[in-house]
C-alpha cells in the first residue's frame, strides 16, 4: 500500500512542481501573486484537447501515449504562454497599481479564463481520447499500480524541470532572470532589458503551467475548474519551499504532492510503526489530504518563516 501511495505521490508531485515553478517565477520577477495561474493550467489542458482531436494519434506511441498527444502537449504549452503574454501586454502592463492591485486583477482574469473555457466546452467533465492502460505488470508484485501514462508524466516533468535548470544556470537569459529577481532596479541600471526578461518570465512560467494542466488532465480528467481547484495546493507548495525561490518551489511541490497522496497512511499507522498496536491510527481519509498539507506547511513556517529554501530565485 505504501509503495503504491509513494508512486502516486511521485506522479502527483510532478504536476504540482510544474505549476509551482511557474507561479514562483512570476512572483519573483513580476512581483505579484498571480491568482490566474491555476486557470492558465486549464487553458493549456483544453488547448491540448482541441489539438489532440485535430491531429489524432499520428500512427505511433511513446510510453503508452500516441505521438499526437505530445504534439498536443506542445500546443498546450504554447497556447498557455501566448494567453499569458497577451494578458500581460493588454492588462497587467497598463495598470499603474501595486502588487495588491495586480493580485486582485489576476483574480478577475482567472474568472475570465474560466468563463471562456466554459463557453467553449461546457461545465461537464471530459477526458483525452487516449486508450486506458493496465498497470505495469512488473510492478504489481510490489503492490505498485502505475501505468505507462504515469511514467510519461514523471519523465516529461523531469525533462522540463531539467531544461529550466539549464536555462537558469547556464544561459544569458537565465542570469538576467536571476539578477532581476534579486534586484530589479539594479538590473535595470546595469543595462538589462527588464521588459524583455519579464516577457520571457511569463512565457516560461505560463508554459510550465500549461504543461502541468495537460498532465493533470491525463492524470484525472478535464473540467473548467481543474486548475482553480489545484491553485491553493500550488500556493502552499510555493510558500513551503520559499516564496520567490524556483528551487524552493520544486522542493515544496514535491513535498506537498507526496503528503497529499500519503494521507491515507495516517489511518493505518499501527501496521507501519513497530511496537504500536495494529489497530491504532488517525481516522482520516484522502478527502482531508489538502488540509493535512496546509497544516504541515503552517508548522514548517512557524520554525522557518521564509520557507525551506528561503527567498530568491
Amino acid at each position: 500500500m505504501v509503495l503504491d501511495l509513494l508512486a502516486s505521490g511521485l506522479v502527483f508531485s510532478s504536476i504540482i512542481v510544474l505549476g509551482s515553478i511557474g507561479l514562483s517565477l512570476v512572483y519573483s520577477i513580476a512581483d505579484f501573486a498571480n491568482f490566474a495561474h491555476g486557470d492558465t493550467m486549464t487553458v493549456g489542458a483544453y488547448a491540448a484537447l482541441v489539438t489532440f482531436g485535430a491531429v489524432g494519434t499520428l500512427g505511433g506511441t511513446l510510453l503508452g501515449l500516441p505521438y499526437g498527444f505530445f504534439v498536443a502537449l506542445v500546443a498546450g504549452i504554447a497556447v498557455a504562454a501566448l494567453v499569458a503574454v497577451v494578458t500581460e501586454k493588454v492588462v497587467y502592463a497598463g495598470l499603474d497599481v501595486g502588487s495588491i492591485g495586480l493580485l486582485i486583477t489576476s483574480i478577475g482574469i482567472a474568472f475570465i479564463y474560466r468563463a471562456v473555457v466554459q463557453i467553449g466546452f461546457g461545465a461537464d467533465f471530459t477526458r483525452y481520447q487516449v486508450q486506458s492502460l493496465r498497470p505495469i505488470e512488473a510492478l504489481l508484485p510490489y503492490g505498485i499500480r502505475v501505468t505507462l501514462h504515469d511514467v510519461a508524466i514523471v519523465c516529461s516533468a523531469v525533462v522540463l524541470v531539467t531544461g529550466l535548470h539549464v536555462l537558469l544556470q547556464y544561459t544569458d537569459l537565465g542570469r538576467k532572470m536571476r539578477a532581476m529577481a534579486d534586484n530589479p532596479d539594479l538590473a535595470g541600471v546595469s543595462g538589462i532589458r527588464t521588459d524583455r526578461v519579464r516577457l520571457w518570465t511569463w512565457v516560461i512560467g505560463a508554459g510550465l503551467a500549461g504543461a502541468g494542466g495537460v498532465f493533470l488532465g491525463l492524470y484525472s480528467r478535464l473540467d473548467s475548474r481543474m486548475g482553480f481547484d489545484l491553485l491553493l495546493i500550488i500556493f502552499a507548495a510555493v510558500i513551503l519551499g520559499g516564496i520567490g525561490s524556483v528551487y524552493g518551489a520544486m522542493l515544496g511541490g514535491f513535498l506537498i504532492g507526496m503528503i497529499n497522496q500519503l494521507t491515507p497512511v495516517l489511518s493505518d499507522l499501527g501496521a507501519l510503526v513497530p511496537l504500536v498496536p495494529d489497530a491504532w491510527g488517525i481516522p482520516i481519509g484522502i478527502e482531508y489530504a489538502n488540509a493535512i498539507a496546509f497544516v504541515i506547511m503552517v508548522a514548517v513556517l512557524l520554525f522557518r518563516p521564509t520557507g525551506i529554501a528561503g527567498e530568491g530565485t
